[in-house]
């Protein structure tokens, strides 16, 4: 082997082998492709999530495409710190311990809304779901991954929204913009302990929740959803939506040997909109 080709890994085993993963929001959109690239590297996984019949549904997928007997469904409601707690542990005794958490659950809230006439119960909700829901699960999986020893991940989906002001959008945006916030807190906190702390930040996708989205915006404005999705993809240098494998590409870096470096960031999925 030349002293190149040493610098380069190369696999004999799935690189995931023997690491168990947790990924909330797993039965649908982008949890559900990340559970499956996670599990295409051989990972053990835990989806989690509100929807029970999904949840076992994407379990039996990832059975069914993966020969992976290591996959659990957990029924959660993330914002409910009993049931988190409940989770994680289950996860850790069921797998014996835990590696990797992708906080993937999420709602978009009211849209296309001036913030004066956004009620204040949906906005709490948008928070609670997209911000305590992502604490709670990190809050709970922490000591776990501490115990496991080094090399643990964290990987929290914010979104474009966190690093712009989003107009008619207060609730998401200002959720997006926390969820940035707690992964670079936990990152500084949990470095000493070789744990990276990233977030992913997907612009507009392809898939059912970007269709609501687009169907609400354009009721609202008065244009066809064709114009509607037309703007949004001339906002990027693309000229296109993201996929949500593009989004579980960048999960399957963030959890990487090549990745170990990475900590505190905001990775951008966004067909170039924030440049």
């Amino acid at each position: 082997m030349t002293t190149e080709q040493a610098r380069w890994p190369t696999y004999t085993v799935p690189p995931l082998q023997g690491k168990v993963a947790v990924v909330t929001g797993g039965a649908k959109g982008i949890g559900a492709a990340i559970a499956s690239v996670l599990a295409c590297d051989g990972a053990e996984i835990v989806v989690a999530g509100r929807d029970v019949a999904a949840l076992e549904e994407q379990v039996a997928e990832l059975a069914a495409s993966f020969g992976n007997g290591g996959a659990a469904a957990i029924e959660c409601d993330v914002t409910d710190h009993g049931q988190v707690e409940g989770m994680i542990a289950g996860a850790v005794d069921r797998f014996g311990g835990l590696d990797i958490l992708v906080n993937a659950a999420g709602i978009t809230g009211p849209i296309e809304t001036p913030a004066q006439d956004v009620d204040p119960v949906e906005f709490r909700r948008v928070l609670e779901t997209n911000v305590l829901g992502t604490f709670l699960p990190c809050r709970a999986a922490i000591p776990r991954l501490i115990a496991r020893g080094p090399g643990g991940r964290i990987i929290n989906i914010a979104g474009t929204s966190g690093l712009r002001g989003y107009r008619n959008r207060v609730g998401y945006s200002s959720s997006k913009w926390a969820v940035r916030g707690l992964t670079r807190t936990l990152a500084l906190e949990l470095g000493p302990h070789d744990i990276t702390v990233n977030s992913i930040c997907p612009n507009v996708m392809n898939g059912d929740r970007m269709r609501t989205i687009v169907h609400e915006k354009a009721r609202k404005t008065g244009r066809t959803e064709q114009e509607v999705y037309d703007d949004f993809a001339s906002q990027t240098a693309l000229g296109r939506f993201v996929d949500d494998t593009d989004v579980a590409s960048a999960t399957r870096y963030l959890v990487s040997d090549g990745a170990r470096n990475v900590t505190g960031h905001d990775i951008p999925v966004d067909a170039g909109w924030d440049v």
